[in-house]
C-alpha cells in the first residue's frame, strides 16, 4: 500500500495557507479541512483495497503479454533469420550445382564437337585417299588404253607399209593419211 502513505505524505508537505497583511486572501476552515482529508483517506484506502489490485493485476497481466509477445517476436525473428540462412545456403548450392551442370554441358559439347571433326577429318582422308585411288587407276587404265592403241597404231601402220614398199616419200604420206583417218577431224578457225 504505497499509494496511500504518499497521499499522506503529499498532505503534509502542502503549504500553509498564505495570509497577506490584513487581507484574507484564504481562510481556512478546519473542519472543513478535517472532513476532507478523512474523504480523501477514505477514497484511497477504497481504491487501495478495491481498485488498485484489480489494476495492478491488470498492468501486470499486460506486463506478462508484452513481455511473452516481444520473447515470441525474437523467437520467430531468429527462426526466420535461420530460414533465410538455410534459403541462402541453398539457393548458393543451387548456383555451384547450375554452374557445374553447364560446365559439364559445355565439356560434352567440345568433347562432342571434336569427335564430329575427327571422324569428319578421317571420312574425308577416307575419301580422298579413294579418290586417288580411283584417280590412279583410271591414270594406269588410260595410259594402257593409250598404249594399247599406240601399239595398234603401229602395228597397222607397220602393216600397210610392209603390204605396199614404195619411196620415202609415199610411206610418210600412207603414215599420215592413215593417221588422219584414225583422229576426228578438227575444226579450223
Amino acid at each position: 500500500m504505497k499509494i496511500p502513505a504518499i497521499a499522506g505524505m503529499m498532505l503534509l508537505m502542502a503549504p500553509a495557507p498564505l495570509v497577506a497583511q490584513g487581507a484574507d486572501l484564504v481562510s481556512v476552515d478546519l473542519g472543513m479541512l478535517l472532513s476532507t482529508i478523512a474523504v480523501f483517506l477514505l477514497v484511497l484506502f477504497i481504491l487501495g483495497k478495491y481498485a488498485w489490485g484489480p489494476i495492478m493485476g491488470a498492468v501486470e497481466a499486460r506486463e506478462k503479454g508484452i513481455r511473452t509477445s516481444i520473447e515470441e517476436a525474437a523467437k520467430m525473428r531468429e527462426e526466420a533469420q535461420a530460414a533465410l540462412e538455410e534459403h541462402r545456403k541453398q539457393l548458393a548450392a543451387a548456383r555451384k550445382e547450375s554452374q557445374e551442370i553447364v560446365a559439364e554441358g559445355r565439356s560434352a559439347a567440345e568433347r562432342i564437337r571434336r569427335e564430329v571433326e575427327e571422324k569428319a577429318r578421317e571420312e574425308s582422308e577416307r575419301i580422298l585417299q579413294r579418290a586417288r585411288l580411283e584417280i590412279e587407276r583410271e591414270r594406269d587404265l588410260a595410259l594402257e588404253q593409250v598404249r594399247t592403241e599406240a601399239v595398234d597404231l603401229a602395228l597397222a601402220a607397220a602393216s600397210r607399209i610392209l603390204s605396199e614398199k614404195l619411196t620415202d616419200e609415199r610411206d610418210r604420206q600412207m603414215v599420215e593419211g592413215y593417221l588422219a583417218e584414225l583422229s576426228p577431224p578438227r575444226a579450223e578457225a
